[in-house]
């Protein structure tokens, strides 16, 4: 199981993914789920994945192998918009899938899924959610951020503050809050967090970091969060007495 989550703002594109491959409780790794494909000052593409780690690594090896071949429908850095890129990343997916899902589907799942972000000079940031089938839909002003893998115990706290006034650095924030509430639910999902603050028009990976479990920020995010929820519960007025006897 992983987490991977993309927030698409006016501002640009907040992207975090954890690290965590479980195979079973105790074949626990470590694997990268954040790739990036960069042409400086023209293009940034930022892909996450999550499913099975041979599927999604073999797309992603192929993107990077054809990256500036020009073989046609099949480089990357020849996409013209972020369109493109979220069709390759689809078409990519199927193939690996019908080519290896016989083979696989005895001893597990064979599928994946991506996020897709980043922006090409020439139009804004975009964010796409890649489906294990292949087709996908876009971030949009009204559908802000996306999530793979585990996403339930992440997406209430995103639900309720993520908006369109929402700045990169409070995004950063959601989204490792939203880490948080997950790491702590499911232990399929755990830290080094890669998160990318993609600031529009940067063209740039600068703001990448990847926090890892015992970092100084992250505990101290954490113990702030947990103590200034706290605080706010006791703060809240209690249910009020009963009415009358049912």
């Amino acid at each position: 199981m992983t987490y991977c989550l993309g927030i698409l703002l006016p501002t640009g594109l907040v992207l975090a993914a954890d690290s965590r491959s479980n195979a079973g409780v105790d074949q626990i790794a470590l694997a990268r789920k954040m790739s990036l494909i960069t042409v400086a000052g023209e293009r940034v593409i930022a892909i996450l994945s999550a499913g099975n780690l041979a599927t999604t690594q073999a797309v992603v090896t192929q993107l990077r192998q054809s990256a500036g071949s020009g073989v046609a429908g099949r480089d990357v850095n020849a996409a013209k918009t972020m369109f493109d890129v979220a069709t390759l990343v689809g078409i990519l997916l199927r193939e690996v899938v019908d080519r290896d899902s016989r083979y696989v589907q005895p001893y597990g799942d064979p599928s994946g899924s991506f996020l897709v972000g980043g922006q090409i000079a020439g139009e804004d940031p975009r964010l796409f959610q890649i489906y294990s089938a292949g087709n996908f839909v876009e971030a949009s002003s009204r559908s802000r951020f996306l999530q793979i893998g585990e996403t339930k115990y992440g997406k209430p706290i995103l639900d309720r503050v993520v908006n369109h006034d929402t700045g990169l650095d409070e995004a950063a924030k959601l989204a490792m809050l939203s880490f948080d509430a997950t790491i702590r639910s499911n232990l399929s999902v755990g830290p080094p967090i890669d998160l990318l603050r993609y600031a529009a028009g940067s063209l740039s990976t600068a703001n990448l970091i990847t926090v890892q479990d015992g970092d100084a920020y992250w505990s101290e995010l954490k113990a702030g969060y947990a103590a200034g929820l706290a605080k706010l519960v006791d703060s809240l007025p209690p249910p009020p007495p009963p009415v009358g006897a049912l």
